[in-house]
């Protein structure tokens, strides 16, 4: 799967949990999860649990902590898939 298929679905994913999903519409690989999206870090653990359900991958604690961008979550689920 490549990367831009890889994000589409990532914000896709991130609509469900983000306060405004209108954020969601100049989103790129820099925007910051909790910072930009106003995603808490509760609702965090969920977006990365559906992530784990929709791409079929498993993501590991110190994988999880390292997810601070869309582009961070987004390399994460490639170098799974690859």
């Amino acid at each position: 799967m490549d990367e831009q298929t890889i994000f589409n679905k990532m914000i896709d994913i991130l609509r469900g949990y983000t306060k405004d999903p209108s954020l969601l519409d100049k989103a790129t690989m820099d925007t910051h999860i909790l910072n930009d999206l106003k995603v808490n870090s509760a609702r965090l653990v969920d977006v990365i649990i559906k992530c784990e359900d929709t791409f079929g991958i498993t993501v590991e604690d110190d994988e999880a902590d390292k997810i601070g961008t869309v582009g961070d979550a987004v390399a994460i689920i490639k170098s799974k898939l690859g």
